[in-house]
């Protein structure tokens, strides 16, 4: 049977978890449609996605239709989880992306379209509450033409549109207008379809003209658009007729070497991993030890593979299917199965986090306990970018939004009965290197006192690049294990820079390197007093590192985000001295019948306020889009991190530390 593994994406509140539920219920998987308001969903399975009526986790259902095994993959809608978005991606044959009749398209919307395109992704659209007062089909399919794609074409019409009996009515394949539209949109792309055409119209037969749009919606050319209602099922059971039809079926050889990516990591019952994973080619049985993350392997205890709903036990899972599998421990979100696919799971869609704060438990004696619960959820969700600061025995995380923050709050004292409280949230910057410096502390001199040799030169790197590390020393000239040490701390170290921000965008050249060989007294017992180690690379690097960062300087850079703005053509004037009093530049200006366009820059940090301001100013008509574009350096003062004390004492202190951390860290 073919599988087609299926994302449902949408912006918050399209109906998106309405409309799996009804594709559950239509399929025959389950007897009674749950509500999201009651908190009976299939997919909303968490306590807190019950009860505030949001996806929170990607879930994984699973019905047949027409000999198709379809693996339904329900996301969150909130901007504040597009991390989860983010990670399903990479597993999917295609998607149908959900727009509200009445709101339109939203931004999250528009992201998740351009995001969508740029992968190319097959996708159908189906826009959803025909049945609600104010809904306009027509409007929004011209928004979506507008504003995500030309490349669409509806399928029907909706009859009595913003009532309980609106319905879907799918266009007759002879009916002359749909027929018309459907060849200009299809010739566009298929040269041979279009001489067809011109030679005889009557060859094109609408047989054909359906195989040429599930041929061209499969290469994510073009985008059916459906519609109706998730709640009354109106459109629904065509929907599910033209996922079986027009999106294309998972690929991949059973017998191939395996290759998978792991896209979801929870906890069950005992504490124990489970990995969702996707696989893209060969099998995996029960009792296999299988390749992960670089030089991990581990044996698979157990297989669960999505059928008729839920997973069920199996011996094995082939190429095409999603699993989810036991015994993987130290499995983590991104990590690829066997030979690293060519979409992995972990690469980054979307733009990353760029608020932050601190976790303050309202309990002292919950540090410990709240340092591994954060851990466990920084195994769901990665980007949180869990960090520690030994000195002040303080714990920081990343966020998209205030209301991540209410859920990870909400998360910890429900599920592990740790209340906390939270510092203010701040904006999270970064450092680049301003010139070149360099450093190098000499084994057997003084100050060094460690027993081994590093000299290190950083200089900037190209926007984008991240942290590049380089040899310039002979490869053979050291132990393999001490360059690797040496490497580990070095991007260790770069988390804080010369401010407390992460270093981005340098390049870091390892100039000198030396060692005392492995020694023994006389009688054969080794002594470490006369012999290197890891230990002492891990120790020296980052005292080296900062000296050459120091030299090369630093310069702080807050994140910047590309906004678009709609609101009334009234209310322009009243508007533009708010988003100058928010440091937000408007680059371009549209006028749109009775509205305008505004296109520009803000900062990152001034963007929830902006949101806030918004609704009151522009008679709740404004919406704003607002997404990661790049860093810019900051004026004035450069900001320092909060948790970062210049003491240079402290600073020493902190810096062993960093040492200490890594080398505590499990050595594979």
């Amino acid at each position: 049977m073919k599988t087609l593994n299926l994302g449902i994406l949408a912006h918050v509140d399209a109906g998106k978890t309405s409309l799996t539920e009804r594709l559950l219920h239509s399929a025959g998987v389950i007897d009674e449609l749950g509500s999201v308001d009651a908190g009976s969903t299939r997919t909303d399975s968490m306590a807190l996605e019950r009860q505030r009526g949001i996806t929170i986790r990607s879930a994984v259902v699973s019905f047949v239709v027409a000999g198709v095994t379809v693996n339904l993959i329900d996301t969150p809608g909130h901007p504040d989880f597009i991390a989860e978005v983010e990670r399903v991606l990479g597993v999917l044959d295609g998607a149908v992306l959900v727009v509200s009749a009445v709101e339109g398209v939203q931004a999250q919307t528009r992201v998740l379209a351009r995001t969508l395109h740029r992968l190319g992704i097959p996708t159908l659209i189906f826009v959803n509450k025909t049945d609600r007062a104010g809904a306009d089909p027509g409007r929004v399919l011209r928004q979506i033409a507008d504003r995500l794609t030309p490349h669409v074409v509806a399928l029907g019409r909706v009859a009595a549109a913003g009532t309980p009996a609106a319905r879907w009515v799918p266009f007759r394949p002879d009916d002359p207008r749909h027929t018309t539209g459907l060849v200009d949109l299809l010739c566009a792309h298929d040269d041979a379809l279009l001489a067809a055409y011109v030679a005889d119209e009557r060859a094109v037969t609408p047989a054909r003209l359906r195989a040429a749009l599930a041929a061209q919606t499969a290469r994510a050319r073009v985008h059916p658009v459906h519609a109706g209602s998730a709640i009354t099922g109106a459109g629904v059971d065509d929907l599910i007729a033209g996922i079986a039809e027009l999106l294309p079926a998972a690929e991949g050889d059973d017998d191939g070497p395996l290759s998978g990516t792991v896209f979801k990591v929870e906890r069950g019952p005992a504490g124990e991993k489970i990995a969702y994973a996707r696989i893209f080619t060969g099998t995996v049985r029960v009792r296999d030890r299988i390749r992960y993350r670089r030089d991990h392997e581990a044996k698979v205890t157990g297989i669960g593979v999505y059928d008729g709903g839920d997973a069920v036990p199996r011996d094995s899972v082939g190429a095409g299917r999603i699993a989810r599998l036991h015994g993987l421990a130290d499995v983590r979100v991104g990590d690829p199965l066997g030979t690293p696919p060519d979409r992995p799971a972990g690469r980054h869609h979307f733009s990353p986090p760029s608020l932050e704060t601190v976790v303050v438990p309202v309990r002292v004696a919950d540090r410990p306990a709240l340092h591994a619960a954060l851990a466990q959820l920084a195994e769901q969700d990665p980007l949180i970018n869990l960090r520690q600061d030994d000195l002040r025995q303080e714990i920081a995380v990343s966020l998209y939004g205030e209301v991540q923050k209410e859920v990870i709050q909400a998360t910890l004292a429900d599920e592990y009965a740790v209340p906390v409280t939270f510092r203010e949230t701040t904006t999270v910057c970064v450092e680049r290197p301003v010139g070149v410096g360099a450093a190098v502390e000499w084994i057997g001199k003084d100050p060094n006192p460690f027993l081994g040799t590093v000299g290190l030169l950083v200089e900037p790197g190209p926007i984008g690049s991240g942290v590049e590390f380089r040899l310039g020393i002979e490869l053979g000239s050291m132990p393999l294990a001490f360059l690797k040490a040496i490497e580990e701390t070095v991007r260790e170290t770069l988390r804080q820079g010369m401010h407390g921000w992460e270093v981005i965008d340098c390049v870091v050249t390892l100039t000198h390197g030396g060692y005392w060989a492995r020694q023994s007294h006389a009688h054969g017992v080794f002594d470490k007093s006369m012999s290197s180690t890891a230990g002492d690379f891990r120790n020296l690097t980052p005292l080296v590192l900062m000296a050459a960062l120091g030299r090369a300087g630093t310069r702080v850079h807050e994140p910047v985000h590309r906004f678009r703005l709609d609101l009334p053509a009234d209310l322009l004037g009243v508007v533009l001295p708010v988003l100058a009093a928010h440091d937000a530049v408007p680059r371009g200006s549209t006028l749109q019948g009775g509205s305008y366009l505004l296109e520009g820059e803000v900062p990152a940090g001034r963007v929830h306020a902006l949101e806030q301001r918004l609704p009151s100013l522009t008679r709740g008509e404004g919406t704003l889009e607002a997404e990661f574009d790049h860093y810019r350096p900051v004026r004035g003062p450069a900001p320092s991190r909060p948790r970062w004390d210049h003491d240079p004492l402290n600073r020493k202190e902190y810096l062993l530390a960093v040492a200490r951390r890594v080398t505590a860290r499990p050595q594979r």
